[in-house]
């Protein structure tokens, strides 16, 4: 029989993920640097969660439409066997759901957070200060800044119902960007201060709704708002109540439309606490009546940021961080009356936008110090000789793995952006020194071996 090759398979990845190429993993690392640093300077302490979440820590907390961004993992072996055929006959999803996936991959860093509280409450001290940095996942449409797969850096206090880590978690935003030189406008609202609108408007039955259009309107526009919350069945009435007070941008205007003692006048007087703690020291912060951060689990304070579109005209991206307060998440886990509040950083979109705006400091890119190159075989295992001891004193070191034409290995030195080439032959061997290149400069001089060391030093 003649042999039939098999069809090319081209090779791919998941839509919304993305590879990384080793220049990209350095800028990368640089912004989970900077935020890692500033989270230990403000006394958070690193924890890890696995990967798969049991479907039942993770559903009913993000709301339906954040249910319905999860990915579920099928259960082990014949994943059908279990299932009802009534229910696969009538193709209906949410039944056959419960008896063919029981793991789901966490959808945030928070959710996973609370349930790790819970478990291990006797092993940490409340307040309890941590931060993660890890992956989550989202079935979300892909498109600019959004992704299935991305890391989220987050940081969260637990046990404590006290405003001064609102206030904290605002100055780490604030150092993070300052850090990265991007310029960014943080927004604060508190979910007391829509939940009095929902009083106002008659809308307290019908809060999730509200908070999930309101959450759109900077993405659809006020009227396309509108039109959401009328398709949702909600009363015109109300609906024109809710627009009206959204037109307060002020919030001191918003004291005189709520009731002393009311909910509504409780979230005012949060946003006013935080900002006494900052004391202006934060100048980008801004009080947005239009946040609603629509996840169910927030019950406070709420932040968001977005890149300074004042800075960088026309550029446009989505939020680039958000969080909030939650007063009871804990509790759907049986540990009741447990306040937390945190904040996350979207890594990715970070990325986009300093990629994108030329942000990276230049420095980041050099992924070694030196590079030797030699002329023959005996050159060689002294350059390797050379490349260890460089190494051993901190200095990252390559060899070129074989001695062929200098043209082929000064070209492999320029990709890969190599600030310093040693050239060692023969001659250089026998007086034990190497030609030592400047790749930025261009000069080019005689090195000894004991002063490559501290010529490298002092180059870095």
């Amino acid at each position: 029989m003649p042999n039939i090759e098999k069809p090319f398979m081209k090779p791919s990845i998941p839509k919304g993920t993305r590879d990384f190429l080793p220049h990209q993993i350095s800028k990368r690392k640089h912004i989970f640097k900077i935020i890692e640093e500033t989270f230990t300077t403000f006394g958070y302490l690193p924890i890890e969660t696995p990967t798969l979440e049991n479907l039942s820590t993770l559903l009913g907390k993000y709301g339906d439409e954040g249910d319905k961004l999860i990915f579920k993992v099928l259960n082990n072996g014949d994943f059908l066997s279990d299932s009802n055929a009534q229910d696969l006959m009538e193709k209906n999803s949410q039944k056959i759901l419960s008896s063919i996936s029981k793991r789901g991959l966490r959808y945030d860093l928070t959710v996973p957070f609370a349930r790790f509280v819970v478990m291990h409450q006797n092993e940490i001290s409340f307040p309890f200060k941590r931060y993660q940095i890890q992956t989550v996942w989202r079935a979300d449409r892909p498109q600019r800044g959004r992704y299935q797969e991305f890391y989220q850096c987050d940081a969260d206090v637990v046990g404590s119902s006290s405003l001064m880590y609102e206030a904290e978690l605002v100055q780490i935003y604030a150092s993070v960007f300052h850090k990265l030189n991007l310029k960014t406008k943080i927004y604060i609202n508190n979910r007391k201060i829509l939940f009095g609108i929902a009083e106002l408007a008659q809308l307290t039955e019908n809060f999730v709704e509200m908070t999930v259009s309101i959450d759109k309107l900077d993405k659809i526009g006020i009227e396309n708002v509108r039109l959401e919350m009328l398709e949702k069945g909600l009363p015109e009435s109300s609906v024109d109540k809710v627009l009206e007070c959204l037109k307060c941008k002020n919030i001191a205007d918003l004291e005189a439309i709520f009731e002393e003692g009311s909910v509504g006048a409780h979230g005012v007087r949060e946003v006013l606490d935080v900002m006494e703690y900052l004391d202006n020291g934060v100048p980008n912060l801004e009080f947005d009546i239009t946040l609603a951060r629509g996840l169910n689990y927030y019950t406070g304070c709420i932040f968001e940021v977005k890149v300074d579109e004042d800075a960088y005209p026309g550029f446009k991206m989505g939020s680039i961080g958000g969080g909030g307060r939650y007063d009871d998440l804990t509790g759907v886990f049986g540990l009741k009356n447990v306040s937390g509040v945190g904040v996350s950083f979207g890594a990715e979109r970070i990325y986009d936008v300093m990629d994108e705006l030329n942000l990276f400091p230049t420095d980041i890119q050099k992924d070694i110090d030196i590079l030797f190159i030699a002329l023959d075989e005996n050159s060689h295992k002294k350059a390797f000789s050379e490349v260890t001891k460089l190494r051993n004193t901190g200095i990252a070191a390559d060899i070129y793995p074989e001695p062929t034409k200098l043209k082929k290995q000064m070209s492999y030195a320029n990709a890969r952006n190599v600030p310093y080439v040693a050239i060692i032959g023969e001659s250089e061997c026998e007086r034990n020194v190497v030609s030592l290149k400047d790749m930025v400069s261009g000069a080019q001089d005689e090195v000894s071996m004991e002063d490559l060391v501290n010529k490298i030093s002092i180059g870095s």
